[in-house]
């Protein structure tokens, strides 16, 4: 897939689990793990929204495009 989420690298440099990211997101944890592990086929900008604002980030730190075919990096 060519876009990549680095939900689990911020959630780190951040030292927030995904209970604490589900309880302030508002986001179920069985969808915040599709997430954070690349299963997600979209994400709403609300959702995206939500996250940006609890982790302190910007959409740009959370995903990327990656043009490389089936290798992931």
């Amino acid at each position: 897939m060519p876009i990549l989420i680095h939900l689990d690298k911020i959630m780190k440099e951040k030292k927030m689990s995904l209970n604490q990211l589900s309880d302030s997101v508002g986001i179920t944890l069985s969808n915040l793990s599709i997430i954070k592990n690349q299963k997600a086929k979209a994400l709403r900008l609300d959702t995206l929204e939500a996250i940006c604002k609890a982790l302190d980030c910007q959409p740009g730190d959370l995903l990327q495009y990656y043009d490389g075919g089936d290798e992931k990096i």
